[in-house]
């Protein structure tokens, strides 16, 4: 590193540089505000990419933080998480800039098994609403303002859904709670219920909370539906715990299906919408496969265009950047795999154990990649199909499966015990790699 000769030291250029980049206001970034961002696809809008991370990267704040995997939410200045207290999931709320608490409420009962406890599903933020949701599947829209309960539903009292700590079929693995995140899709919102008695799917309005749809008779699994527009019909796209299935989001009616079962019934990825007629799904059990859905005779059809059953992931939903998908592979590496026929671009060792457990949450801002790891380690990445080039790594948390949110410039990162913003700066500062 080279260091100027007059003026002030190295330290405190980067603080007054840091200050500046506070100071610039920026319109165009949207925020955070559900689970994998505004289109729930990893891409940071309106962000600036940063060139390279600090050596050590401190944080502006943090406070302490209880157990969960869910993921924080940004939205208007005001950051959501929820977290477990004294064997309630609770829902909190703070002031972005400074982490500053502006309401607390707790909304259940805590749920917790060998991973831990505390809630696993991400809040959504729309408008004057948060949507939180418990493991046990208690669900509530409340005012982002103070906190106010609107309105509530509970999966198991309201739908008959018994999905925690029991085996619904037989070779079915335990069942590890409500982790999905519904979805907002204009005055309706999607939440992923998992009656097996016509309820998979339940559409609510969503701001009185009555009861519009349901549909499906599948389990839930681990996945969060998306919206897409898929061979000329705009659909949200669900994975269930038996198949990948897209629904009119009016009416709720399937408009087509691709069974895609295992014995453990423990999907977790979400859908990557891949150009206007594909999208792509995983699991450890299937391996990685991209279907097509084109328009057909009195409807929609949906074959598979490829399956690589070797890309065996089990909880990283990869990110789409141009025709490549960036996340983590079957083994400890990171992986780019080609979206048009599913091989492997490239393929980079140390980002894992190896284990069903590993994970890794991957944003693109602009050309470049911000990758989460499980043990808390910070890399950037260029979003380059042709070759892996790592341009930065800091430890920034301890163990974690929670997705961070970027919104502002500011980096938002929970593990167990700390909730903690960074900013990240656009400047090539001194790098790690």
């Amino acid at each position: 590193m080279n260091r100027s000769l007059h003026g002030p030291p190295f330290s405190a250029c980067a603080g007054f540089l840091l200050l500046l980049l506070l100071a610039i206001p920026r319109a165009e970034a949207a925020g955070w505000p559900q689970w994998r961002g505004v289109n729930r696809d990893g891409l940071a809008i309106g962000e600036v990419a940063p060139q390279g991370l600090p050596l050590e990267m401190r944080p502006i704040w943090k406070r302490p933080c209880g157990g969960g995997f869910s993921s924080p939410v940004v939205a208007g200045g005001q950051l959501i998480y929820t977290e477990e207290e004294d064997g309630q999931e609770v829902a909190r709320a703070l002031r972005a800039a400074d982490g500053a608490e502006l309401w607390r409420k707790p909304f259940a009962e805590s749920f917790g098994d060998e991973w831990g406890s505390g809630p696993r599903s991400t809040p959504v933020i729309d408008d004057d609403r948060v949507y939180i949701q418990s493991c046990k599947g208690e669900f509530q829209c409340r005012l982002v303002k103070d906190g106010s309960l609107v309105w509530r539903t509970h999966f198991e009292k309201d739908f008959g859904v018994e999905f925690v700590g029991t085996k619904v079929n037989e070779g079915a693995a335990i069942r590890r709670g409500h982790n999905g995140s519904a979805l907002i899709d204009g005055e309706r919102i999607l939440v992923p219920v998992g009656s097996t008695n016509g309820a998979t799917i339940a559409c609510f309005d969503k701001r009185s909370g009555k009861l519009l749809w349901k549909s499906l008779s599948d389990e839930t699994a681990y996945s969060s539906p998306v919206l897409a527009t898929l061979g000329g019909v705009r659909q949200a796209v669900v994975f269930t715990a038996d198949a990948l299935v897209g629904l009119d989001p009016v009416s709720g009616k399937s408009l087509w299906r691709v069974p895609i079962k295992t014995n453990a019934k423990r999907h977790a990825i979400s859908p990557v919408i891949v150009g206007d007629d594909r999208v792509v799904v995983a699991s450890h059990s299937y391996g990685m496969i991209c279907v097509r859905v084109e328009k057909d005779s009195g409807g929609l059809k949906a074959t598979t265009a490829w399956w690589n059953r070797e890309m065996k992931v089990n909880l990283s939903t990869p990110t789409r950047v141009g025709g490549a998908l960036y996340g983590f592979g079957a083994g400890q590496d990171y992986v780019c795999v080609d979206g048009a026929d599913g091989h492997v671009r490239w393929s980079q060792p140390g980002f894992g154990k190896g284990v069903k457990t590993d994970y890794a949450a991957t944003l693109a801002i602009e050309d470049r990649l911000l990758i989460l790891n499980d043990a808390g380690q910070l890399f950037l990445a260029a979003a380059d199909p042709s070759r892996c080039q790592i341009l930065g790594r800091s430890q920034v948390c301890g163990k974690t499966w929670s997705h961070p949110a970027l919104s502002d410039g500011r980096l938002f990162v929970r593990d167990g015990r700390m909730l903690q913003c960074f900013v990240l700066s656009p400047e090539a500062l001194p790098t790690a790699k």
